[in-house]
């Protein structure tokens, strides 16, 4: 997947059998940190757009608490796959695995709280139409994640 890539495109690659979209060079990247641990509101340069949504402010010590379990999760799920690689008493990898999610259910629960704190806030307080916006989000996120 090559294309001809302009300063404010993105570029799909190839990763593993999914797309991943990598920023080109010179194009709109934000650097603000943002309410769920991404950037914060920003208007693109003129010309250029940004791709996805972007959180409305941040509490910078939540930011890094995810960031490092995030990291610990990594390593734990390297730790699977070598268990799983070695043939591990399959008992032992499920404990494993519970823990695994456990770890990123404590990650959704912090951003979720970071999200109503304040996206959530924000949108409802802009107005009915951001509001209604954002309780169907937030139905939809609360349906997925009580599972």
């Amino acid at each position: 997947m090559s294309a001809t890539v302009h300063s404010n495109q993105t570029t799909p690659t190839k990763r593993r059998g999914r797309p991943r979209v990598t920023t080109a060079p010179g194009a709109f990247t934000p650097t603000a940190s943002g309410a769920c641990g991404t950037a914060t509101h920003h208007a693109a340069p003129a010309g250029e757009t940004k791709t996805g949504r972007q959180a409305t402010g941040v509490d910078p010590e939540a930011r890094r608490r995810n960031i490092v379990r995030l990291r610990r999760i990594e390593g734990q799920v390297r730790g699977l796959q070598k268990m799983v690689e070695e043939d591990r008493y399959c008992a032992d990898v499920l404990v494993q695995l519970s823990s695994v999610q456990e770890a990123l259910r404590a990650v959704a629960r912090e951003l979720l709280r970071s999200h109503l704190r304040h996206c959530a806030t924000a949108a409802i307080r802009e107005g009915a139409g951001a509001a209604a916006a954002m309780y169907d989000e937030l139905t939809d996120l609360f349906h997925r994640h009580a599972r």
